[in-house]
């Protein structure tokens, strides 16, 4: 007999915002405690996560304003679109970001939200400094350079 092969699709929510707004310094991926109708509503891919942070509250980590729609199939047993979620991280990564955000100006953002190849949902946050208005003028300027050197490129 032939092995089945399972076909995942591929769920791939991003934070677009959060790389504009913020200077990405350490990167940390965590698992995410959810019930069963969320992780059916994020295999569809019916999550957004415009507007989230991460917290640090009695020595566990949690995200904030994760929008994840209802599942249609959802009856009582539905969730709440926007409740908090704790994030799965060991002690030691969990004390290391306490003492790193200790200082001021840093804050845990989410910039992607994914499936991993054993069917469970995980979540890259990275520690962020916010970016000054000169930063982000910059990061546009880059942009806008690097997109003139493609066309450049491709005329000839």
């Amino acid at each position: 007999m032939a092995e089945k092969k399972n076909k995942v699709k591929t769920v791939n929510i991003k934070n677009k915002r959060a790389s504009f707004d913020f200077l990405l310094l350490d990167k940390y991926t965590a698992g995410i405690v959810l019930t069963g109708t969320e992780i059916k509503s994020i295999r569809a891919g019916k999550a957004s996560l415009v507007d989230t942070f991460c917290f640090i509250h009695n020595g566990e980590v949690w995200v904030k304003n994760m929008y994840v729609a209802e599942y249609s199939y959802g009856s009582y047993n539905n969730h709440s679109a926007h409740r908090d979620r704790k994030l799965l991280l060991n002690r030691a990564e969990i004390r290391k970001l306490q003492q790193e955000m200790k200082s001021p100006g840093f804050t845990l953002v989410p910039t992607l939200l994914f499936i991993d190849e054993n069917g469970r949902a995980k979540l890259d946050i990275y520690l962020c400094r916010g970016k000054k208005e000169y930063d982000k003028r910059q990061t546009l300027k880059e942009k806008e350079d690097r997109r003139e050197m493609d066309r450049q490129i491709k005329r000839y």
